[in-house]
């Protein structure tokens, strides 16, 4: 495979197949899980929006990517991973699964190691991104 990061994005799939497939309860729609879910999946589709066409499926930026540092990417640096996370503890939590739970936990790891390699690329080619890098945390506003 090539140097755009393609085994994150396998092992990113098969975290998430892990996680679909983890034994857990009847999804309860209206739960505070669900509701966790739902915004996790808003604050993913901000992000993949305010990206438009620079948005990759691969940690290191596209060609013709483009800087992005205001809106959604104003409060974190990485809002679909934070999404993603998000998704998943709502699903963990609204089907009470432990297993999930776990899951979930590896995958806040796993987004972690993945956005610092994303973040030693987006340095190499956008100076500005040390500034932004400075004044907007990873995953969580005003905290990490």
């Amino acid at each position: 495979m090539g140097g755009r990061g393609e085994w994150w994005v396998v092992a990113q799939g098969v975290l998430l197949a892990l996680l679909a497939l983890a034994p857990g309860e009847r999804f309860r729609l209206f739960s505070a899980g669900a509701l966790v879910a739902l915004s996790g999946g808003l604050l993913a589709l901000a992000g993949a929006l305010a990206l438009g066409p620079s948005l990759t499926p691969f940690p290191a930026p596209a060609e013709r990517a483009r800087e992005v540092y205001g809106g959604v990417y104003g409060l974190v640096r990485h809002p679909i991973y934070t999404g993603v996370l998000l998704v998943s503890l709502g699903f963990s939590l609204a089907t009470a699964s432990p297993v999930r739970l776990a899951i979930t936990a590896v995958l806040a790891l796993f987004f972690d190691r993945k956005a610092r390699r994303e973040e030693g690329w987006l340095r190499e080619r956008y100076p500005g991104y040390e500034a932004y890098r400075a004044r907007v945390k990873r995953f969580i506003p005003g905290i990490y």
